[in-house]
Order: C-alpha cells, then sequence, then structure tokens
C-alpha cells in the first residue's frame, strides 16, 4: 500500500516477511501510517497520554506492556504513533510479534516494515544488542483475548522469558499501561480447553492452529466473533500511560538463571504495573462518571 511503482518495490512487495531481520524496518513506510494512526490517535480513540518524561531518550531499553483489544490490539499501533512522534523515525525500536501472525502477509508486511520481529530469544537478544529499544508483550495471545471482566487486571500469563532477557542483557525495564483498549471488544469466554478436548478425540484444531486461546466475543466486524479472529476496535477512549523504569539490584548470566530471583523480579514488575493501571482506572473512571453526574463511590470515601 506505501510502496512506489517501481521494480524493485514490487519485488520487495512479492518478497516473503517472516520477522527474521532487523533490516526490514522502514521509516519511509513508517512515515506512511503516521497520518492514519494519527486519525484514529485524535478523533476515533480520543487518545491521552503521559509519563513519557521517564522514557529514556538513547540507549536500549526493554518496554514491556500489558496487551489488550484482540488481534487489532490499538494501544500497541496508538504508543507506536506516539513513540515515532516523540522521537522520529530513525531511533530503532522493535517489537515482538508471535510466530503465527508471520504466517499471514497482511500482519507480516506492515509489521516488518515498522518494526516487527519475530518473537524468538535469538531477535529480541540481537535487537537489544544493536542499541535498539524492544516492545514486548509476555501475556500474548491469552492477556489480548482475557474476559472483559479482567479488562482492569494485568495478566502476563506468567510469562518470566523477558526478566531473564532484561538480566542477561542488563537493560532497564520501563512497563507501559493502558485503560479503555480492552474496552474495544468485549470478551465473553475462552474455549481453549474444549478445543483443546475436541483435538484429543481426534479432531483438527478449529481455524488451522493451535494459539492457546478460542474466545468468544461481541465486536466489529462479527457482531459474535468465535476464536482468535481479527476484529476491528469499538470507537472507546483509550488512555495510555509510560511508568517509570524499574532497574534491578543484580544483573547477569548469574542472576538470569536464579528461579527465586526471577520470581521476586517479575512480581516486581507486575505488581507496579497493576498499581499504576489502578490509579489510571480510579481517575478517568470516576472522571467519567462526575461528567455524568453519576456518583462515584470511589472518589467518596
Amino acid at each position: 500500500m506505501f510502496t512506489h511503482n517501481s521494480g524493485a518495490d514490487d519485488k520487495a512487495s512479492r518478497r516473503r516477511f517472516d520477522g527474521w531481520s532487523l533490516s526490514e524496518r522502514n521509516p519511509e513506510a513508517i512515515k506512511a501510517w503516521m497520518p492514519i494512526w494519527g486519525w484514529f490517535y485524535r478523533y476515533y480513540f480520543q487518545v491521552q497520554t503521559s509519563g513519557w518524561h521517564h522514557m529514556p531518550s538513547v540507549g536500549k531499553v526493554l518496554i514491556v506492556g500489558s496487551h489488550n483489544g484482540g488481534l487489532a490490539s490499538p494501544d500497541t499501533s496508538m504508543f507506536m504513533y506516539d513513540w515515532f512522534r516523540t522521537f522520529g523515525y530513525e531511533r530503532l525500536v522493535y517489537a515482538l510479534m508471535h510466530p503465527s501472525a508471520w504466517q499471514t502477509p497482511i500482519f507480516a508486511l506492515p509489521g516488518a516494515q515498522v518494526g516487527a520481529i519475530i518473537a524468538h530469544p535469538k531477535m529480541a537478544i540481537a535487537a537489544l544488542r544493536s542499541d535498539a529499544a524492544l516492545l514486548v508483550y509476555p501475556g500474548g495471545a491469552q492477556d489480548l483475548f482475557r474476559p472483559y471482566s479482567w479488562r482492569n487486571r494485568i495478566h502476563l500469563a506468567n510469562n518470566k522469558a523477558f526478566i531473564k532477557l532484561a538480566l542477561r542483557e542488563e537493560v532497564p525495564i520501563v512497563p507501559i499501561i493502558s485503560h479503555g483498549a480492552h474496552s474495544t471488544l468485549i470478551v465473553l469466554a475462552d474455549l481453549y480447553q474444549q478445543v483443546k478436548q475436541l483435538h484429543e478425540w481426534g479432531f483438527p484444531w478449529l481455524l488451522d492452529g493451535n494459539t492457546g486461546v478460542f474466545p468468544v466475543y461481541l465486536g466489529l466486524p462479527w457482531g459474535v466473533g468465535i476464536g482468535p479472529v481479527p476484529n476491528f476496535p469499538l470507537p472507546m477512549q483509550i488512555h495510555t500511560r509510560v511508568c517509570a523504569p524499574i532497574v534491578f539490584e543484580r544483573y547477569g548470566c548469574a542472576a538470569a538463571r536464579d528461579r527465586g530471583y526471577i520470581d521476586a523480579c517479575y512480581e516486581r514488575v507486575r505488581a507496579m504495573m497493576q498499581a499504576e493501571l489502578d490509579d489510571l482506572v480510579q481517575k478517568y473512571d470516576c472522571l467519567e462518571a462526575k461528567e455524568r453526574g453519576f456518583y462515584c463511590p470511589v472518589c467518596i470515601k
């Protein structure tokens, strides 16, 4: 969509993007996306953001986020919009993307051009050693499709690989959170265990793959979405926040092999993100209640 009609660009558009390279990132493609992201940022989601003074202006950093809103994940693109308008197009930032997404050209091509790489330790390490920022979502698909009742809960799925990565590569962690993005669809239930049981009885995986989740949700464009199928987000206001950097007491290979220390570091990150999200929820839910003339029990002790 963003290529010129040259032979070289036609060849690039036909090339398979698999996420195993740091060189597919294309600043010109990012520039082409910015007006589109900007329209959604200002008008569709009416994004409000804070905390960008916490983000280091140079050097490698591990950015850890909570995934929201199904495969559309609108807070991710809104964060990227803020990143590029803050730091420009030349500062390197990469984001880990699930291997299954690289099998779909609609995700693979634009993903690679804006800086996505395959979610694999080799590529994560390569990105950080190139002195880049790296964005990770430890909760993955479980986080993207967590129940609507969990919309204000940090769910990192007990995935501690990012802690080991930070310790081994000796980088600070900067958490990012959002409020409102997980209201852009309504996840009613996750039928993964039932679908898994059918597979164990000999049935093929529904939708041709085992993604670890099988949600039933209300949202666009399906009305009722069944399975981890793409969605178009509902127009809900999104609030994002960049949290203060977390620097651990110990780093190095020995620290990255210490299970007790890894658990403690993981809980420190999760607890901080939850506390920041609780604050964001209280601030904006109470404000919205007051604007509508409703009673807010949180504000009146």
